[in-house]
């Protein structure tokens, strides 16, 4: 079960674009509005919480590096018949585990707004990183076996 070549190509792409994506800025935060604003990516939040919140820290990186990841390259075993399309249904479900990072990080922005203490700004990085999730949910669905040619 070969899957359509743009699709291929679309999926292996996300095998650049996601790491790309954890090094954008997805917030600009800073304290006050007289100090600048700093911006936080995926990597530079998950080094700032891994020696205060190792678990919290896991959770984040097991949501926004290795689910995504493991999802793109289980695709593209799938598209080049090198994995059963039975596990299809897994790929699908570890990549809804990814999309929640993006709410949790969206948590997290409404909190800190809400809170008044600094200012909080969502970055490119945020809809890059969100955009990548979004194709590979998309890609995933055009993946079932009926949209497969042989």
């Amino acid at each position: 079960m070969t899957a359509p070549r743009r699709l291929r190509w679309a999926n292996l792409a996300l095998l650049v674009l996601f790491p790309l994506s954890w090094f954008a800025p997805l917030l600009r935060a800073g304290l006050l509005p007289l100090f600048g604003m700093s911006d936080i990516s995926v990597i530079s939040g998950l080094q700032s919480l891994w020696p205060d919140e190792p678990a919290l820290a896991l959770l984040v990186t097991a949501l926004a590096l290795f689910a995504p990841m493991l999802k793109t390259i289980g695709l593209a075993l799938l598209h080049h018949d090198l994995l059963s399309p039975r596990l299809l249904p897994v790929l699908t479900w570890a990549g809804k585990l990814a999309m929640a990072d993006v709410f949790l990080i969206a948590l997290y922005v409404v909190i800190l707004k809400g809170a008044g203490i600094g200012r909080v700004e969502t970055a490119w990085g945020l809809w890059f990183f969100t955009g990548c999730i979004l194709a590979s949910v998309v890609i995933s669905g055009l993946s079932r076996p009926a949209a497969v040619t042989a």
